[in-house]
Parts: structure tokens; C-alpha cells; sequence
């Protein structure tokens, strides 16, 4: 299982010559970029002479898929736009007045797993860009499932249970959604179940059921873990919005969103801890005082830092929880025994309270639980893929983000990690290379260990991200730093309206070109740094 703690971690995705040149065919009011795999647009920026104006009458929608059927020769597909493409989410965007679509490929009304599309539009219907990745025909696939959703989550649950061990419950319900899924070379009808367990082994697992046979054909654990930092953990003290009722006291906000919980899982094993939450409605103990003071460090901490991030994303972005929909964020402290871990696990966060060698509580860590936050923010919005590439950025976009919210530093994990040993931390964006990781596209991991190195490379975006605001010179490359405030905000708009979930590092460098030209506008510094700063990293 992939661990945020490890430091010798690693990474796939190449660009490849095919890849990273621009279309010869493009004309001079666009700049298209192939994917080398599919010979299908990466993306397609229109100058400020756009190759397709929409006629008066349209609605967005329809010029949407007017702009989509004018492409049709570059996504190489067949008939009308509408019966390969699907919206998914509408986004407008009060600041620039643009309206941003999120798609989805589908096929026979079925999509198609991991290829989704960000279109951004103008006011006045004229589209701006198109990020994605596009199949460019399916063929003779049955959509018609022999299968059942029940069958297909009792098969995904036991093949689950012969890997980790007998599960009596699963946090949350299980659902069985219906796709077409590539895979090693072929596409089939799938259905995705998604199971996220606590004990015996936390993970958010995805398990993909033939539709046809209902054997397993694969899975993965897309848990998002941070092995990584009251009065608190660290000893400082800490004020929060707690709940009164009848003289006792609650680690229960409700004056954020539809709440904020921390709960205590005391330790206990999986079947315990998950079946008083199936009864009792919640997940763990409540942590409960006869004052408002409480003296449990690691809840004191998790509820204060949920608070804190909370904030961050509201007042930096106008955010409401990491659903922009005011979601409640519950948090269970004390998870196994001295487990050196913390997650997000697709549901909530849960926090392990560390060996004392490796680590101490982690929910003692704002940047760790900042981390684990905007994996659901990106859960969210971007739906980033957790392999290769695009499982770099969405580890990396974690670290980003949770430096920013915990501002003295560019490190992630020093207030809880080796907590003997003075001056170390479990990643540095500021310098990659003290932890082995590296710093340079030229050196990213190309194996497959650790689902093609979700964890190493994203040290590479880290790098471009701390020269985007700080500033210097890397690989002979000079850039101008724009300071936090700037770099944050072309992220996060980048990772809300531009990023898709098949997204590679070439794509993200021009999202970020995209958010700072909607920010700052063109010839602007911010702009020319972010072309800087992905130039300083070998991201092309």
C-alpha cells in the first residue's frame, strides 16, 4: 500500500517527442497539443483570434457542443458531439465572467473511466480552451451488464476480505457504478466499486467487476495518506468551537459548514470501531468533557487544525468544505496501534498516533492535516487519477496546498516527525533533494512500484511550485518569485476549473498558464513566472 512517509518513492509518465510537440495542423489562432497515446488533443488554447465564433442564437450549451462537433477531425470521432460527451458539472466564474464545463467521455451513454474534459468559455460563448483526453472511437462494445450491482460488490468485498483479512463492516455505503474501462489493451464493461476500510488495513479501495463474467479484472487502494504533525500534540494551546449540551462538552462544530467532528476510535480493531458507527451514526467515540477544556493532545489537535483548514479554504477561495457544498468534516484520532499514518480514505480523515520514534500523533501536523483536506478537495473538483502522472500532481497539489495553509515553512510533517531528531521533516518542497526525492523532470521515476510513483515525482511539481512563489535560479533557470498569495490562487484555480482526471505534468504547466492569464492577464510577471518555473523543473 502506498505511504506518504516513504522516501524513496517514484514515478511514471513520459513525454515523449510525439507528445510534446505542438500540431502541425493547428492554425495560427490555436495551439494544440497531441497526447502521444490517442493522437487526440491534451488541450487546444484559442488565441485571441479564435478558429470558431458560435452563432447569436445558441445557448452555452449548444455552442459548447457546436464547438465540440467543429473539432471533430482533431478527437478523431464520429457523429454528433452529444453522444460522446457528457456534462457533468457547470462552473461560472463571477471574476472573469467565464463559464467552465467539466465533462465526461462516454460511450453508448456509458463513460468512459478517466477520460474527462475542462472546457472554458466566455461570456460572450466563445470557448477559450479544452483540457482532456479523448478516445478517439470505441467499437463493438456490449453496454448491456449480465452482472448485478449486488454481485458485483459481494465479489468486490471478497476479494477484499482474501487480501486483507475478514471485514465485518465498511464505512459508508458501497456503490457499484458502471463504466468502460481500459485496460491492458482491451475495454471492457466494468463496474467500479469503491470500499473504504479502517481495520484490519485503512484504505479507500477501488475494485473494477466485469460486467460480463463478474470476475475481478483489477483494483487498486487509492487511500491518500500522509505518514507524516490542544493543549495539542506539540504542547501549544489551542482555542475551537466546541458544542454544550446539559453541562457536557463536544468536539462538534457547527458553526462552519454542516459541521465539523472529532471523534475517538480508542485503539480498537476495525469490526468494533466501524459497528458503532453503522448504529450509533457516528465513526468512533465522541470525544466528549465536563469542561471546555479537553485534554486529549491529538483530538485537541485534529479539530482545532480541520477548523483552521476549513478557514483557509473559505476565506483564500470562497470555498465551503471540500465539496463546496459545506460538507461535514469528521475526523477520528487514536486509529490501531502506534500507527504511523494519517489518511484521507474518501470518507474522512483518520489519524494514527505514531510510534513515538517515526512519529507522533500526525493530527498534531496542520500541514499533514492540510494535506489529507485538499485530497478531498481534489476528490472533489479535479478527480485526479492516482496513478503516474496524474497521481503525482494530486499528491503534490496536497503539499501545496498544505504549505500554504501552514505558512512558516515549505516543509511538510516536521512538527511530528522523528520527534528526536532536530531540524528534519518528511518532504521539502524548498529542496526535494534532502530526502532523496527528486527535483528535475530529467530524473522523475519511470518504473511501476508504488502505482508508477505517485509520491517521488510529485516532488518535482513541489519544486516548480516553491520557485513560482519564491523565486531563484534552478538549472540555469532564473525565475522571478510571485510570493505565496499569487502562486496559491493560480493553483487552486488551476486544479478547480482547468485540471482533468487524467491530467500529466505537461497539462498542469498549461493550466497554470491558463489561471495566471485569467488572474493577472497576459504579459503579466505572474504569467511569464509560471512559464519560469515549470521551465526550471523540465516540464514542458
Amino acid at each position: 500500500m502506498p505511504t506518504l512517509f516513504k522516501t524513496s518513492l517514484f514515478m511514471a509518465g513520459l513525454c515523449t517527442a510525439a507528445q510534446c510537440v505542438f500540431a502541425s495542423n493547428a492554425s495560427a489562432d490555436q495551439s494544440i497539443k497531441y497526447d502521444h497515446t490517442y493522437q487526440t488533443p491534451s488541450y487546444i488554447i484559442e488565441k485571441s483570434q479564435p478558429s470558431w465564433q458560435p452563432a447569436q442564437n445558441l445557448t452555452q450549451k449548444e455552442a459548447l457542443f457546436s464547438y465540440l462537433d467543429k473539432h471533430q477531425t482533431h478527437f478523431k470521432l464520429k457523429g454528433n458531439a452529444n453522444s460522446h460527451f457528457r456534462i457533468s458539472k457547470t462552473i461560472k466564474d463571477p471574476k472573469t465572467k467565464q463559464t467552465f464545463f467539466k465533462l465526461e467521455e462516454v460511450y453508448k451513454g456509458i463513460p468512459v473511466y478517466g477520460f474527462g474534459q475542462a472546457v472554458a468559455m466566455k461570456e460572450n460563448k466563445q470557448v477559450k480552451s479544452f483540457f482532456g483526453k479523448v478516445h478517439p472511437q470505441l467499437n463493438d462494445i456490449s453496454v448491456t451488464p449480465s452482472v448485478s450491482k449486488k454481485k458485483a460488490i459481494h465479489t468486490a468485498r471478497r476479494a477484499l476480505e482474501a487480501s486483507i483479512g475478514k471485514i465485518e463492516y465498511v464505512d459508508g455505503e458501497p456503490k457499484a457504478e458502471l463504466y468502460i474501462y481500459p485496460h491492458e489493451g482491451a475495454y471492457d464493461l466494468a463496474y467500479l466499486v469503491r470500499l473504504s476500510t479502517s481495520e484490519p488495513e485503512p484504505g479507500y479501495w477501488h475494485y473494477f467487476i466485469h460486467a460480463k463474467s463478474g470476475k475481478v479484472i483489477d483494483s487498486f487502494n487509492a487511500i491518500h495518506e500522509a505518514a507524516g504533525t490542544g493543549i495539542g500534540v506539540s504542547g501549544e494551546e489551542k482555542s475551537f468551537e466546541v458544542t454544550e449540551q446539559n453541562g457536557r462538552y463536544y468536539l462538534a462544530d457547527e458553526t462552519r459548514g454542516k459541521g465539523i467532528n472529532t471523534f475517538d476510535a480508542k485503539n480498537l480493531n476495525e469490526t468494533l470501531f466501524t459497528l458503532l458507527s453503522q448504529l450509533i451514526g457516528y465513526t468512533g467515540k465522541e470525544v466528549v468533557s465536563g469542561t471546555s477544556v479537553f485534554k486529549d493532545p491529538a483530538a485537541v489537535d485534529a479539530h482545532a487544525n480541520a477548523q483552521t483548514v476549513y478557514d483557509y479554504y473559505s476565506r483564500t477561495f470562497g470555498r465551503h468544505s471540500f465539496d463546496q457544498n459545506g460538507a461535514r468534516i469528521t475526523s477520528t484520532v487514536h486509529v490501531g496501534k502506534q500507527w504511523n499514518n494519517a489518511a484521507w480514505n474518501g470518507v474522512q480523515m483518520v489519524y494514527g498516533d505514531g510510534d513515538g520514534a517515526k512519529f507522533k500523533p500526525l493530527s498534531g501536523s496542520l500541514d499533514i492535516v492540510a494535506h489529507e483536506m485538499t485530497h478531498a478537495v481534489t476528490q472533489y473538483s479535479a478527480g485526479l487519477l492516482y496513478h503516474g502522472e496524474p497521481g503525482a500532481l494530486n499528491e503534490s497539489i496536497s503539499d501545496i496546498m498544505a504549505v500554504m495553509t501552514d505558512r512558516d515553512d515549505w516543509e511538510i510533517g516536521e512538527d511530528v516527525y522523528t520527534p528526536d531528531v532536530r531540524g528534519d521533516a518528511l518532504r521539502s518542497l524548498e529542496d526535494p533533494s534532502k530526502q532523496g526525492n527528486p527535483d528535475h523532470y530529467s530524473n522523475r521515476y519511470t518504473g511501476t512500484e508504488d502505482y508508477g510513483g505517485v509520491h517521488i515525482n510529485s516532488s518535482i511539481h513541489n519544486k516548480a511550485a516553491y520557485l513560482l512563489a519564491e523565486g531563484g535560479v534552478h538549472h540555469d533557470v532564473r525565475v522571478e518569485g510571485i510570493g505565496r498569495e499569487a502562486c496559491e490562487q493560480i493553483y487552486y484555480r488551476a486544479l478547480t476549473y482547468y485540471v482533468t482526471p487524467s491530467s500529466d505534468f505537461s497539462m498542469m504547466r498549461q493550466a497554470a498558464i491558463e489561471a495566471a492569464k485569467d488572474l493577472y492577464g497576459e504579459g503579466s510577471k505572474q504569467l511569464a513566472s509560471v512559464k519560469k518555473a515549470y521551465d526550471a523543473v523540465g516540464i514542458q
